[in-house]
């Protein structure tokens, strides 16, 4: 069964995804913060996906507009991409040796 990052968050199965209550300022500077170092971690391996920066544009403006909520889910589900970003990159890198060579 394929799951989105998207329906992993609106179901809380990733770790802080669903807040109990409305969000502040700071809960979203937080967030959006975490988003980054992943994203930049995932920029070190040299695998940024483009929806990655996406959900983070997406967040910036829902802050902006004051938002909270949504700009801590967008940067919730920015880091989610960014951390499967940095999976594909570090297994990737180990899998090629697992191919058969015929």
């Amino acid at each position: 069964m394929k799951h989105s990052v998207r329906n992993l968050i609106a179901a809380g199965l990733i770790a802080g995804a669903t807040p109990a209550c409305a969000a502040s300022e700071a809960d979203f500077k937080t967030a959006y913060a975490a988003a980054e170092a992943a994203e930049k971690e995932a920029g070190a391996l040299r695998n940024q996906w483009t929806t990655t920066e996406a959900a983070l544009t997406a967040a910036k403006k829902a802050a902006e507009a004051g938002q909270f909520d949504q700009a801590v889910a967008s940067s919730k589900e920015a880091e989610a991409l960014a951390k499967a970003s940095i999976f594909q990159a570090t297994s990737e890198k180990q899998r090629w040796k697992d191919l058969e060579i015929r």
